[in-house]
């Protein structure tokens, strides 16, 4: 191996970071992608790939970018491994300027100059970085390795087999997405061009968490009409859509919130609600790691929905579902060698790997139920997504990629 894999990692990761790819859930439904900003780093990512000769590079008017690099082992299987170069809007996600802890001392961190800081005492995971390198934002933006450090560790494992011709392999089938954050990431995927047997998503957290399941999803949209009538005079006249959506929101169970639920719980979680007395609009996500809870959670909605109707004589409800994916364990399930490439890999590395749920989704779900590809997700090294503290640790993003490396000189085995 004749990189350097810290420095590589490091500078993409910095490179990388601060493009500004934050999707926009607001569009991602009829827009692909949802923000143009996103194409940026997918043609940076084209022209990088390019300069290692890599000749079959292509992106297409969806945003995909998808790449392969030649066999050299005939028969070995297509891997496929998957990135999203999106980050979400939860908290400001543009203008990202990151933070290099270069021999972090295992004290808590101040981000920048914002009075933000990321307490030892609630990351208990940073113990495990004392005297190696932490990336942090500023502060003001999140970091972005969710999924930048993914896309980074990609990125360095393509480097490393075309310089090292030496590396037994399949096909490798590289693939970065826009719009993973809004749940519309696969709405546009180009599965024609794709044929991958197996696919790994890199856009995990905790160094050595392999995760081969997620939540069903369901997103539940809710309109209102009421009755609008001057207030002056409205006492048996005016239905207040308003009062309609939130009476439906407050009769929705707390202890099924996301706020009050962790690891295999599901649950309610109102998203959204914009409204006036006329007409209010509601979206509450559901979710569940069992598709009978997703369908029960359903038909309570529906419930309310009546409910509602009946308290509000005159005011009216209509209700829409949307599933956005699904849990992906059966696939993988059916294609044991998938999750046991990862583990054999782990015993070689001597990486103490181990198996949760994903309390979310991947685009991997998607493609695993929707076209029956296996594609478990591995961890990147990041920490705290979603979030002004969010950290990533250089030190798992290097275990990350032998991890990756190891697995894939496995699938050239047999």
């Amino acid at each position: 191996m004749f990189i350097n894999l810290k420095e590589d990692l490091k500078t993409n990761f910095l490179k990388y970071t601060v493009v500004d790819t934050m999707s926009d859930e607001k569009k991602a439904e009829f827009q692909h992608p949802s923000s143009l900003n996103q194409l940026d780093l997918i043609n940076m990512l084209k022209a990088d790939l390019e300069k290692l000769n890599i000749e079959d590079v292509s992106v297409g008017k969806e945003g995909v970018l998808v790449a392969h690099i030649p066999a050299t082992v005939e028969g070995a299987p297509c891997i496929g491994l998957m990135a999203h170069v999106d980050t979400a809007d939860d908290v400001e996600g543009n203008g990202v300027k990151p933070q290099v802890i270069e021999k972090y001392d295992g004290k808590d961190i101040v981000l920048g100059n914002s009075s933000r800081i990321i307490k030892k005492d609630d990351n208990p995971e940073l113990e495990n970085y004392i005297n190696s390198t932490i990336f942090t934002s500023d502060g003001n933006t999140l970091l972005g390795a969710d999924d930048k450090a993914g896309v980074s560790e990609i990125m360095t494992i393509a480097k490393i087999l075309v310089e090292n011709k030496d590396i037994k392999h399949g096909e490798i089938e590289i693939i970065f997405t826009c719009d993973e954050e809004t749940g519309c990431g696969m709405d546009a995927f180009p599965y024609e061009r794709i044929h991958c047997d197996y696919c790994y998503t890199i856009d995990g957290g905790t160094r050595y968490e392999i995760e081969s399941e997620c939540f069903n999803a369901s997103k539940v949209s809710i309109d209102f009409k009421g009755v609008s009538y001057h207030l002056g005079a409205a006492k048996g006249k005016m239905v207040n859509a308003l009062t309609m959506a939130t009476t439906l929101v407050n009769s929705l169970p707390q202890a099924e919130s996301p706020e009050a639920t962790d690891n295999r719980d599901g649950y309610y979680c109102p998203l959204e609600l914009n409204a006036t007395n006329d007409e209010a609009h509601l979206v509450v996500y559901l979710r569940d790691f069992e598709l009978s809870e997703i369908e029960r959670r359903e038909n309570v909605l529906k419930s309310l929905c009546s409910m509602v109707e009946q308290i509000y004589p005159g005011g009216k409800t209509e209700i829409n579902f949307k599933r956005q994916y699904y849990n992906m364990k059966d696939i993988s399930k059916k294609n044991p060698k998938v999750l046991d490439s990862i583990f054999e890999a782990g015993r070689r590395l001597e990486q103490p790997l181990f198996e949760s749920p994903i309390r979310g989704g991947t685009d991997g779900a998607r493609m695993a139920n929707e076209k029956g590809i296996p594609c478990p997700n591995i961890y990147t090294g990041g920490h705290n997504y979603h979030s002004y503290y969010e950290w990533c640790a250089l030190n798992a993003m290097e275990d990350a990629v032998k991890l990756i490396l190891e697995i894939i000189k496995i699938g050239a085995e047999k």
